[in-house]
């Protein structure tokens, strides 16, 4: 009994662990949205066509409202999937979720911006698919993938 009791009190209580993987998921995509933002300016109409205040002010805009996308999708993940012991189970299966429900909205988003209310454009430069940028589809394969990777490198660490 005791050595069980010893086990408990040397771990850290899921919740601080949920919150300290949530905020750090965050930092990632915020820091790798904003370097993937600021690298696909060229792929928009805006680069060419606006002011350096509004191209800055269109990347913070733009930054945030990925952290946002993240946020919510990460959030239903772990209300759908989580369980009571994310990350230390489950953490694939949240990561999935919260992939693909960035990546849908994505879609939806690029498509309704583009196509439906034009607030903005494609470049030239831009390789689509079916009238949707690529780039933008990667970002939300790529980004969420490599920060549930990350994350799942330091769950490791905190369960040793």
């Amino acid at each position: 009994m005791t050595h069980i009791n010893m086990y408990y009190q040397t771990q850290l209580p899921t919740y601080l662990i949920r919150k300290k993987m949530f905020l750090r998921y965050i930092a990632s995509v915020a820091a790798l949205n904003l370097v993937w933002e600021i690298l696909q300016l060229p792929l928009y109409t805006l680069w060419n066509e606006s002011a350096p205040v509004v191209i800055a002010f269109s990347v913070v805009h733009c930054t945030l409202g990925d952290v946002l996308i993240a946020t919510i999708s990460f959030i239903a993940a772990l209300i759908l999937l989580g369980g009571k012991i994310w990350p230390l189970d489950r953490h694939w299966r949240v990561a999935l979720m919260a992939g693909a429900m960035g990546f849908f909205y994505t879609v939806f988003s690029e498509w309704n911006n583009t196509v439906i209310t034009r607030t903005w454009a494609y470049s030239s430069l831009m390789p689509t698919l079916w009238g949707i940028g690529l780039s933008p589809l990667l970002q939300w394969l790529l980004i969420p993938a490599l920060a549930f990777w990350r994350l799942s490198k330091q769950t490791a660490e905190t369960r040793v």
